[in-house]
């Protein structure tokens, strides 16, 4: 049963989503909003091309890291001090970055950017664990996250590069410094504390984790989704452009239709959820990056890169993701609510690293102006998925399991 303190969450959803919805968006706006003006930095700041990478690098992985950190405090102080402090961090830090002139503050100012964005991420995952796991809306929220996500790739450095153009390099991180204060206000009096009363200080332990069967099949469905759509990101300017020979308008409106394919599907994610279960909506999404690899490689095999063949087997894939990404989250954290912020910082930073190293690998070598590197990753990440849920419902048939199956699934 919920908790009292979840209780106190009384929030109809499209306010909640208007609520949490900034923080996961800041988070990587700060990274791709940036990129227009990343080839200008060094010469604007008097440094080396090396310098200004460690500023894109760093800020990936103390994003990803820092979630091991604030997971844990969160269950130990609460998710309202550890949201609220980290994005005061990520506002104050982007105004400083908007008036920063050497090298070295800079490159500080996004570490400390990257800790607050990581601090309130993991908070607000944590939050909407605590509230919403046993309810049928943490399906659209999740999914309506990641859908969201899948625009800022594509708007992000448009934006970028408009705000540098009309108002200089330093309107970027004013204009990040803005949204961030813009967020902070609103959960001031909004955000009420949802952590388990239950929960005192738990000590941080990733091990009952990293042990659990189920952790690591949700865990391993949402990096082959999240990972796809990386892979599908970094490859599609070099197919689109480079290969199919599309304007810049026209990539651009072509890469926003799996976004938007993502948005229609999470219209409907609540539905095929409760028919399905978890285990029903996770299979059936990875069945869905399997069909999409399997169409990919058709069209790379037999006609030149174009919309057809590389953007419509994508709106397949982007509807197994929101499929997966619907489930993903409660399948891997639903036996450990009295440690949320543990578990959902340890299935990030996973996530992270698997799409990181996985995706890059098949993007390094699989040719990544060709459709190799997104069918050989959906591929292969959706087998070893099904292959963990495969062992996860063999463990719970067992009649000497610990535990019941997570969370309803298909008979």
């Amino acid at each position: 049963m919920p908790d009292s303190k979840s209780l106190s969450w009384n929030h109809a959803l499209p306010a909640a989503l208007l609520l949490m919805a900034p923080f996961d968006l800041l988070a990587s706006l700060a990274m791709d909003i940036y990129l227009p003006v990343v080839p200008a930095m060094p010469g604007i700041l008097d440094t080396s091309p090396a310098i200004i990478q460690l500023t894109l690098s760093l800020y990936m992985v103390v994003l990803g890291l820092g979630q091991m950190v604030f997971g844990p405090i969160s269950d130990r102080i609460g998710r309202r001090r550890v949201l609220l402090s980290g994005a005061l961090l990520f506002t104050t830090a982007s105004f400083l970055l908007a008036n920063a002139s050497g090298a070295t503050l800079f490159v500080g100012l996004r570490l400390l950017q990257a800790v607050g964005a990581s601090a309130a991420l993991v908070a607000t995952f944590a939050t909407v664990r605590d509230v919403y796991a046993e309810r049928p809306e943490s399906a659209v929220i999740y999914s309506l996250f990641s859908s969201m996500l899948a625009f800022v790739p594509a708007l992000g450095p448009i934006a970028g590069a408009l705000l540098a153009k009309h108002f200089g390099w330093r309107a970027i991180f004013l204009t990040l410094g803005i949204l961030g204060l813009l967020a902070l206000l609103q959960a001031l009096p909004k955000w009420t504390e949802t952590r388990p009363a239950l929960a005192t200080a738990p000590p941080a332990a990733f091990r009952p984790m990293l042990r659990s069967t189920a952790f690591w099949t949700y865990t391993l469905g949402f990096s082959a989704a999240m990972g796809a759509f990386f892979v599908f990101f970094s490859t599609a300017p070099r197919v689109l452009m480079g290969q199919a020979g599309l304007s810049e308008v026209h990539f651009s409106l072509a890469f926003a239709t799996a976004a938007l394919v993502m948005m229609v599907t999470t219209r409907f994610a609540k539905r095929f959820v409760a028919a399905w279960g978890w285990e029903g909506s996770l299979a059936r999404g990875m069945a869905l990056l399997l069909l999409g690899a399997v169409l990919l490689v058709i069209g790379q095999a037999l006609a030149p890169p174009s919309i057809l063949t590389f953007v419509m087997p994508m709106w397949v894939i982007a509807a197994g993701i929101v499929f997966t990404v619907s489930v993903t989250a409660n399948g891997a954290l639903q036996a450990f609510g009295d440690r949320a912020g543990t578990a959902v910082a340890l299935y990030f930073c996973i996530q992270s690293l698997i799409v990181g190293l996985l995706g890059t690998l098949a993007i390094v070598l699989l040719d990544g102006d060709t459709a190799w590197p997104l069918a050989g990753y959906a591929t292969f990440m959706a087998l070893v998925t099904l292959t963990s849920l495969k062992a996860l419902r063999s463990e719970q048939r067992r009649p000497t399991a610990a535990m019941p199956a997570d969370g309803p699934h298909t008979p």
